[in-house]
C-alpha cells in the first residue's frame, strides 16, 4: 500500500470513498444530503492537504491534514479519515494514520486532535487509542446518530 498526495485525477475515487460515508450520518458531523461537489471542496480545501491510500492502482482511503486552529491553535493539526468499505480490516485506516502523524511532525505541528469522534465509531476510537490518542473531553449527546438517536462525542488528542 502507498500513501501519496491527492491528485485532482483522484477525486472520482475520494467521492466514492465519502460520499457513502457522509451519507450514512454515522460518523460525520457533515450535513447528509452534502452534494459531491461540495463534499469534495470539503475534503480537499485549500486549508489542507488531502492524502490517499492506494494498492494495486485502487484508491482504498483518504485523509486530510490541516491546522485545528488558526493563530494560537495552529500548532495542533487536525485531521478526517475515510476507507473503502470494502478495505476495512485491511490496515488501511492504521496506515493512513500513522502517515498523518509522520506528516504532520515533519509539517512542524506540536500536536494533534480529533474533535469529534462519534463513540460509536467504536473502531476509530479503539484506532486512535492505539495509536497513543487520549480521550481529553466527552460531548455528551453531541451526535444526533441516524439510527441510535443522540450518542455523545469525544475530543481525542496526543503530542507529537
Amino acid at each position: 500500500m502507498a500513501i501519496r498526495p491527492a491528485r485532482a485525477s483522484d477525486h472520482a475515487a475520494i467521492a466514492r470513498i465519502i460520499l457513502p460515508t457522509i451519507r450514512a450520518g454515522e460518523t460525520y458531523a457533515l450535513d447528509r444530503d452534502l452534494s459531491e461537489a461540495d463534499a469534495l471542496a470539503y475534503w480537499t480545501g485549500a486549508d489542507r492537504e488531502t492524502f490517499v491510500a492506494e494498492a494495486d492502482g485502487a484508491v482504498l482511503g483518504t485523509y486530510y491534514l490541516r491546522a485545528n486552529q488558526a493563530g494560537g491553535g495552529a500548532h495542533v493539526a487536525n485531521c478526517g479519515f475515510m476507507t473503502d468499505a470494502a478495505a476495512t480490516g485491511r490496515g488501511v485506516a492504521r496506515a493512513m494514520g500513522a502517515h498523518a502523524l509522520d506528516r504532520a511532525r515533519a509539517q512542524g505541528f506540536a500536536a494533534m486532535q480529533f474533535n469529534f469522534v462519534v463513540t460509536t465509531n467504536i473502531r476509530a476510537v479503539r484506532l486512535w487509542e492505539s495509536l497513543g490518542f487520549a480521550i481529553v473531553g466527552r460531548l455528551p449527546g453531541a451526535f444526533a446518530h441516524p439510527s441510535l438517536g443522540f450518542v455523545d462525542a469525544l475530543v481525542m488528542f496526543r503530542t507529537l
